[in-house]
């Protein structure tokens, strides 16, 4: 046997909900990698957050061994928001396992992880999980998944991730079916040979992603391509020309687990002992220092379709908040974040999100994290404005939209989305789409009788509580996925709230034109329901298209005054409850609301998406 043919890379890719992390647990258990007294369920998931929501955030390498062949697996996400991490994973592995469910079948992210896997050159192996389910259809939606990869019903592996039923089966499909690593995966330069007699071979490998430890520093996560890395080495990362000398090497098990060397072909860490934020950038080229061998092909840096502004409650917080997010950053390559500042809301952040799941999790993650009480604005895309004074500019937040009567032209981005649904579903669905300014494009049966439905909409529409609507139309049996097209021109106005007079621009937001009405009904009906009322009447209003398009008056908070007379001469009460107007007429002329942080986000939590 080879150096490399014992080596197998591969991922497992499935939609949310469809067993991946639970068939993850029993080959974990099959392979003795983890011994039974330490196992528990969701054992890749690592973050609380992922226990709590039943979901994979972040990938997880881990090693096992199994009838002496290595197996080197990336656990993946299964939700449409992460699928960057998916196209990491996928760049360091050789095979795929196509996890679909069977109570379920072929659902609209399995489809997009398919095209992600054909695309990097992967070896699929066809699964159909949960075989024990008392509402499993196996033979059905094996011969949906064969159809859809165009290969034998008989090649479709059918497996039990709870009772562990054809895992056995499956991992000895994964030393037959995926190949041996190559020196150069598709898409990497051309390397030395390691075999070469007269020269050694020089180490390099990809970073695919990484973590971040306040004792040891940045900890790379490598595919090696070439040579062999190994503790006390002096190395560098080529994009960010940036030297360290490994402070130790290892693979996953899961845990981090030291060995004596990282060899081409295999997965693992390196521990830099950089402290740096910025050093490290995933699909950047690690290798020996003054190497001679050429850098490795990357990734494409992710593009943020949400964007959020992030404030502190006391902007004493900042610092803290500014060390927060570049700390997260580390292990998490897909946020972004730059510098802002607010009138009314001091100094914060505006951050890039890869979508509304990835902003509730980044906040969640800064709160927990950081212990930090937090202040976020209402989510918005990115808009492409053209003025009457021919200048053109990126807009990210509603807050720095030109004034109204001098935009020339507003581009915004579309989505193409793919939604399988029953058949049942589709008159509401289509009824749905219509009304999220959708374009129909392409139906198709699938051979279980569910429908394939491709439209194309804008990103703001879909980012308009799309998801949720389409669950609630389809009894919670459609599924939908996603990618960006192109920016095309958009009828949208900025709609902004004032509270006592004054703009608040964390309520500000870019609505449809032909929404605006009911949009301004909704801000001021919601504001008014959530702002405590204060010492004096607060006036809430929604501001487009140069006027006030919706109002509402909050009451203010009435105390007796009188209530400690008693006897006497009424115009008593009379001279205390004159004093007490004017008293609160005068309050009115100065009046400015402190609005509490709670409010910000019930407002954000609330908003339409």
């Amino acid at each position: 046997m080879g150096r490399f043919d014992n080596i197998r890379n591969f991922s497992i890719v499935a939609h949310v909900d469809h067993g991946k992390s639970t068939l993850a647990d029993r080959m974990l258990e099959r392979t003795g990698t983890i011994p039974e007294r330490l196992m528990r369920d969701q054992v890749l998931d690592r973050m609380d957050l992922e226990r709590e929501r039943g979901i994979t955030i972040k990938m997880q390498p881990v090693r096992m061994v199994w009838k002496d062949y290595v197996l080197n697996l990336i656990d993946t996400p299964g939700h449409i928001d992460f699928a960057y991490e998916v196209s990491r994973a996928l760049s360091a592995v050789e095979g795929v396992l196509l996890l679909v469910d069977s109570t379920q079948g072929v659902e609209a992210q399995t489809l997009t992880t398919l095209e992600m896997a054909k695309a990097a050159g992967c070896v699929i192996i066809p699964v159909v999980s949960k075989i024990d389910a008392p509402a499993a259809r196996v033979e059905e939606v094996s011969a949906e998944l064969a159809q859809l990869l165009g290969v034998d019903a008989a090649t479709v592996l059918p497996v039990s991730g709870r009772t562990g039923a054809g895992v056995d089966a499956l991992l000895d499909a994964i030393v037959e079916r995926v190949p041996p690593p190559k020196l150069a995966k598709s898409g990497f330069a051309n390397s030395q040979n390691w075999q070469s007699p007269t020269l050694p071979a020089e180490a390099r490998g990809v970073i695919f992603d990484f973590s971040y430890s306040i004792h040891r520093g940045i900890t790379l996560y490598v595919r090696v391509t070439d040579g062999v890395f190994k503790k006390g080495q002096p190395l560098a990362l080529r994009a960010a020309d940036a030297g360290f000398t490994a402070l130790e090497v290892g693979y996953f098990a899961p845990e981090e687990r030291p060995a004596e060397a990282l060899s081409a072909g295999e997965i693992g860490y390196i521990v830099t002992g950089i402290k740096e934020a910025g050093v490290a950038h995933v699909g950047d080229t690690v290798g020996e220092k003054g190497g001679r061998l050429p850098a490795l092909s990357g990734f494409d840096r992710p593009r943020p379709v949400v964007w959020a502004s992030v404030y502190p409650e006391s902007q004493d917080d900042l610092p803290q908040l500014r060390q927060a997010l570049a700390r997260l950053r580390l292990s998490d390559s897909s946020l972004s974040f730059e510098e802002e500042s607010s009138g009314v809301l001091g100094r914060g952040f505006r951050c890039g999100f890869l979508g509304l799941l990835h902003l509730e999790i980044v906040i969640e993650r800064l709160k927990r994290e950081a212990g930090l009480a937090l202040v976020v604005t209402t989510p918005t895309i990115s808009y492409i404005v053209s003025t009457t004074a021919g200048a053109r500019e990126t807009v990210y937040t509603p807050s720095k939209f030109p004034p109204y009567g001098s935009i020339q032209m507003i581009e915004e981005p579309w989505a193409k989305v793919v939604i399988i649904m029953p058949s049942s579903a589709m008159s509401p669905v289509v009824s749905l789409l219509y009304e999220h300014e959708a374009e129909s494009e392409e139906v198709e049966t699938l051979l279980d009788g569910r429908i394939e439905l491709t439209a194309e909409m804008p990103l703001r529409e879909l980012m308009r509580g799309f998801f949720d609507s389409l669950k609630n139309v389809s009894a919670g049996y459609a599924s939908l996925s996603y990618e960006l097209l192109e920016n095309r021109p958009a009828d949208v106005v900025r709609l902004d709230c004032l509270v006592a007079g004054e703009e608040v621009p964390a309520f500000a937001k870019i609505v449809a034109r032909r929404r605006v009405e009911i949009e301004a009904e909704k801000l001021v009906e919601k504001l008014y329901a959530t702002l405590p009322r204060q010492l004096f009447v607060t006036k809430i209003q929604a501001q487009a298209l140069g006027r006030i398009i919706a109002s509402k008056s909050l009451s203010a908070l009435r105390k007796d005054v009188t209530g400690y007379l008693y006897g006497g001469d009424v115009s008593r009460k009379k001279k205390l409850l004159e004093k007490q107007k004017k008293g609160k007429k005068k309050l009115q002329e100065g009046a400015k609301v402190e609005i509490p942080a709670d409010v910000f986000m019930k407002m954000v939590q609330d908003a339409d998406r």
